[in-house]
């Protein structure tokens, strides 16, 4: 498994757990919807989780949220592409969150470091766009269903084995179109088409995904499956939200996505200051 993760400007060193803090700059995200929707606030929000101690700035601007309704490209565009510019500016890794191919192109053409891409480039052209760059880095999801509906029915036979089946296969494809391995991570996609149980399951079982050979990313942060653990509503999930960025980090997560930056970050400098045992 590779060390680092490859990205357009950076290469990122995984010799420690490294946190992706969330900008997301839409109107209606499960937990934080509306507070970053314009590019000053989410700007600021970006500075604020830079000296938090964020590794990685993710942005967005779709929600992908169970039963989220999709926007036009040139809606999302609008919505990112002054982030994104700015962002780029600002001495750190940056990710677009996007499932759509013409935003992947247009944002690898401003600079950006990583495309994170919750459909794992299943849609027309994504592939190429990932693959036709150099040096971009890309994280490959796994999401049974689409946002409207994944949450209906989730249902696998064993959903370790069939995540990672699927990672692995998305992974295969981008090898075979030239992309270095060190440029892919691997997100088991919690929360997206997956009960509560699934959810636990991939996290108890979340050694056997890195047989695949691949950097985990882990994506907990406010889930719903923390709400139902708890009680607690989205807003109040932060210690939940930390305890399960831990855990995901002790079975051998190397990146994980979080709203709550500083709180991940010094649980984690407790982490290693206890030098805790990773698989």
């Amino acid at each position: 498994m590779s060390k680092f993760w490859q990205t357009t400007r950076f290469r990122i060193a995984l010799d420690k757990p490294r946190v992706m803090g969330i900008v997301n700059v839409t109107p209606d995200s499960f937990s934080d919807g509306g507070q970053h929707g314009n590019p000053t606030a989410a700007l600021a929000h970006c500075e604020l989780l830079l000296k938090e101690g964020a590794d990685i700035l993710d942005i967005g601007g779709e929600s992908s949220r169970p039963g989220a309704r999709p926007v036009s490209a040139e809606d999302e565009w609008a919505r990112v592409a002054p982030v994104l510019t700015v962002a780029l500016t600002m001495g750190c890794p940056v990710s677009l969150d996007t499932a759509k191919p013409v935003l992947m192109q247009r944002a690898l053409e401003l600079g950006v470091d990583i495309v994170n891409d919750i459909n794992a480039l299943r849609a027309a052209g994504a592939e190429e766009a990932v693959a036709q760059h150099p040096r971009c880095g890309v994280c490959l999801m796994h999401m049974q269903g689409e946002p409207q509906s994944m949450q209906a029915a989730p249902s696998y036979l064993d959903v370790v084995s069939e995540v990672g089946q699927y990672l692995a296969d998305r992974a295969s494809r981008l090898r075979e179109r030239g992309v270095a391995p060190e440029r892919i991570v691997l997100d088991p996609g919690i929360g997206f088409g997956k009960t509560v149980e699934h959810n636990f399951e991939l996290l108890r079982r979340q050694a056997e995904l890195l047989r695949l050979g691949y950097p985990m990313l882990a994506g907990w942060s406010r889930k719903s499956s923390l709400g139902s653990v708890t009680g607690r509503p989205a807003g109040e999930r932060l210690v939940a939200s930390v305890a399960a960025a831990l855990a995901a980090v002790q079975r051998g997560a190397a990146i994980v996505r979080v709203h709550d930056v500083a709180a991940t970050v010094d649980a984690l400098k407790v982490w290693r200051a206890a030098g805790l045992p990773a698989p």
